[in-house]
């Protein structure tokens, strides 16, 4: 059965790979867990480019550099996808109602 949107409750992550998503973020999810799903990701991705950041680039191929730059986009296009579901639901408050 092919489905043209996905339900409400999920949010489809950006995809570079496939133009169908496969890959979604449970909008209802905790938010202690969606953070903890982006602090994982920017916790390996900011030391791994600061290492990349001091490294004299002539020690590595062309390929590797790439490699590094496509890891990092794709890890931080996942923090970016999960903080719009946290806003989402951060901001939806009740008319009246503001945000601390």
């Amino acid at each position: 059965m092919k489905m043209n949107n996905p339900p409400r409750r999920f949010t489809p992550m950006t995809q570079f790979a496939t133009s169908y998503p496969v890959l979604l973020i449970d909008s209802d999810a905790p938010i202690r867990e969606l953070h903890n799903c982006i602090s994982e990701r920017l916790n390996a991705v900011l030391p791994y480019l600061s290492l990349m950041a001091c490294t004299n680039l002539p020690d590595y191929a062309e390929n590797d550099i790439n490699t590094v730059a496509n890891i990092a986009k794709i890890l931080l296009q996942d923090v970016s996808d999960v903080f719009r579901v946290i806003e989402q639901r951060g901001f939806d408050v009740p008319n009246g109602c503001q945000p601390i």
